[in-house]
């Protein structure tokens, strides 16, 4: 359990922020980048929710994978190497299979794509859409983490793949299952 008592520390008004490791390091370091993307991305996450309203089970969805990614928070700000002195916490492939199963469950009730979807419709599709946007910067983030020589542990990096097409779908099951999609239309505007 965590137990916070102070909310400020003033320990990093110099732009420096300790990782899990105890290891001080920049607030523009590439860690720190990977895992504020996941933070901001559970935020996101937690105004779509507000408007998941009948939408029941996707609202359960949300809020475990709220909850999963402070996992994967975690799990980036706690470098492989050195390996840490305790059990650190890490993102496993079930949960990735669980995402897999969900996006095959949603899925199934949709109508293929003959068009590319912009963000829109209800008003849960539209942040859902931008929470997968939020997704895709955080796994760029985690992959540019890991080109410069960092580890990242290789399911981190599949959740995140997987999370962005899963709130793909979801975006779309929440537009009707599809129906209330606001397609594009190629050159419509010339």
């Amino acid at each position: 359990m965590v137990v916070l008592n102070r909310i400020y520390t003033k320990t990093g008004d110099g732009g420096q922020t300790g990782l899990a490791s105890g290891d001080t390091v920049s607030k523009s370091d590439r860690r720190v980048e990977a895992y504020g993307a996941v933070d901001e991305l559970n935020s996101v996450l937690g105004l779509a929710r507000l408007h998941s309203g009948q939408n029941d089970r996707i609202d359960a969805m949300l809020g475990r994978i709220q909850n999963e990614l402070f996992d994967l928070g975690a799990d980036l700000a706690t470098p492989l190497d050195p390996p840490p002195k305790w059990e650190a916490l890490r993102i496993i492939d079930s949960q990735v299979d669980r995402l897999e199963a969900e996006i095959d469950w949603m899925n199934e009730s949709l109508k293929a794509l003959d068009s590319f979807i912009l963000p829109g419709g209800s008003a849960l599709s539209a942040h859902l859409h931008l929470a997968r946007t939020v997704a895709r910067r955080a796994e760029r983030e985690a992959v540019r983490l890991v080109e410069t020589g960092a580890a990242v542990t290789p399911a981190a990096i599949r959740y995140l793949n997987r999370l962005s097409d899963h709130l793909f779908v979801a975006a779309r099951r929440a537009n009707a299952n599809g129906a209330d999609d606001v397609k594009w239309k190629p050159g419509a505007t010339r």
